[in-house]
């Protein structure tokens, strides 16, 4: 027969045991928190508190809806280079430029989405309407033109045109970060000015590359 107190032991570590159990089975309830104003206390929200975007502008919406049409013409511009140039510099130019721009049409898109918008314009969806219509409305994306002539050319021709379609291109999409942040309201949303700003910044580097690759002054 086990001691009184042996028997106890035990039984206690049994309800110890069922107990830990029952907090790890049990879901923990999210605790949300508000931060006060300067000087005020926090607030302990409902568990089924949301967070909420800040307001969008219209002009954020376009701006990003457009930014991403005319980064999709970039990739295509890229996509060229494999089977139309043998220059490595090119090569090693289109790939980060590539890539930079398919990371950031994907922010984009996610951006847009967040907010239940359309990840085109609305005019995208139009009759009749093609890329050298939205040439028109976003500065710097090449026409239907010059988009055939890139095709055509090889070697040395496609060098020069691949690099000065670049560079109109990228100027087009500093014009339409200067329009974003010209507009009254637009561009406060965190998120969308640190990208437009990266935008800014890394397109203008990109520029002085290929200046110097043309043999142009910056």
């Amino acid at each position: 027969m086990k001691p009184f107190h042996s028997i106890a032991a035990g039984t206690l570590a049994c309800l110890l045991s069922l107990s830990i159990f029952a907090q790890q089975a049990e879901p923990q309830t999210p605790v949300v928190v508000q931060p006060g104003a300067p000087g005020q206390p926090t607030k302990t929200l409902p568990p089924e508190t949301r967070p909420t975007l800040p307001p969008t502008s219209p002009a954020d919406v376009q701006f990003m809806q457009g930014m991403s049409m005319h980064h999709a013409q970039a990739v295509e511009m890229t996509a060229l280079i494999e089977s139309h140039t043998k220059n490595k510099e090119l090569h090693t130019l289109g790939a980060r430029i590539s890539k930079s721009q398919s990371d950031e049409m994907s922010l984009m898109k996610r951006w847009l989405m967040a907010r239940g918008q359309p990840v085109a314009p609305p005019m995208h969806h139009m009759s009749g309407m093609d890329m050298s219509s939205h040439s028109m409305l976003m500065p710097g994306m090449l026409s239907a033109k010059q988009m055939s002539d890139l095709k055509k050319a090889k070697g040395e021709q496609f060098d020069r045109l691949f690099l000065a379609g670049m560079i109109q291109h990228h100027k087009g999409a500093l014009t339409m970060v200067k329009d974003l942040f010209d507009t009254a309201g637009a561009g406060q949303d965190a998120e969308l000015f640190n990208f437009a700003t990266d935008v800014d910044s890394g397109q203008r580097a990109e520029i002085r590359i290929m200046q110097t690759m043309l043999g142009e002054k910056p």
